[in-house]
């Protein structure tokens, strides 16, 4: 996926001014918080890395104001992201792995179209039918869209509500057609790892949807590309990442 001009958007196909989010009432300016928040999404760092990193660059910030921030911004700055994003493919791979939380076993299903990108995201305490169900619902309510197929494992608790909620779509199974939704799990089992598990199921329901709206984002596909291309796609991520930020509408000084 390419991201040709920081003032489109790819979900409309038009052109567009984004709204900026209100810093109002904080002390910090938008360049501060929007790079702290940034750091702790786009690396395995901790909100105390975050605060050490910040500290190393002159600017005095606590960890705690770090973590009110990413809660704050970090979901306003993925959905901005996600509004341009391509309309969803017509392909819809679901798949669905346990994750611990506060030590007990907890689902989480992920669904992606055939290009990546990640539709949506839902943590849950089981996968049976009426968890499928809530989800494949959930889903097309978000997205707005009914897919031509989609893509699962074999649990038969897609069946089931496949026939209940989109009976009319074409529904293949298999655990070797669904490499695409198991490997866009492996950025969220890498953080994980590095925050050692989520402590509440709210919590990681705040994180995973903020996390997989802005990692992706400064992922491009590095080894596709030569250097000069990577970079000159990087330099318009950056651009749309400090328009969605509101930092690109800040005045330069003089």
């Amino acid at each position: 996926m390419t991201w040709d001009d920081p003032r489109v958007d790819h979900a409309g196909g038009a052109f567009v001014k984004s709204r900026s989010p209100s810093y109002k009432g904080h002390r910090y300016p938008a360049e501060i918080i929007s790079h702290c928040v940034r750091l702790y999404h786009r690396f395995p760092l901790s909100f105390r890395e975050v605060e050490e990193l910040m500290l190393e660059r002159g600017v005095v910030v606590s960890y705690e104001t770090v973590r009110r921030w990413c809660l704050k911004f970090a979901q306003i700055y993925a959905s901005a992201l996600r509004r341009r994003q391509p309309r969803p493919g017509d392909k819809w791979h679901l798949d669905e792995v346990f994750i611990k939380i506060n030590g007990e076993r907890r689902y989480l299903w992920r669904a992606v179209d055939q290009d990546g990108n990640v539709l949506d995201i839902l943590v849950q305490n089981r996968r049976d039918m009426a968890a499928a169900r809530r989800f494949l619902r959930r889903l097309m309510q978000k997205t707005s869209a009914v897919p031509q197929v989609i893509v699962t494992d074999k649990l038969r608790s897609y069946s089931a509500a496949h026939r209940e909620v989109m009976s009319s779509v074409e529904h293949r199974r298999s655990k070797y057609l669904n490499n695409r939704a198991e490997n866009s799990h492996q950025p969220t089992r890498q953080r994980e790892r590095a925050m050692k598990g989520f402590r509440s199921m709210g919590g990681a329901q705040r994180f995973l949807p903020a996390f997989s709206g802005i990692s992706p984002h400064f992922r491009s596909r590095r080894h596709l590309i030569p250097a000069s291309d990577y970079r000159a796609e990087m330099t318009v991520r950056f651009a749309i990442w400090e328009q969605i930020t509101g930092v690109a509408n800040l005045p330069t000084a003089p």
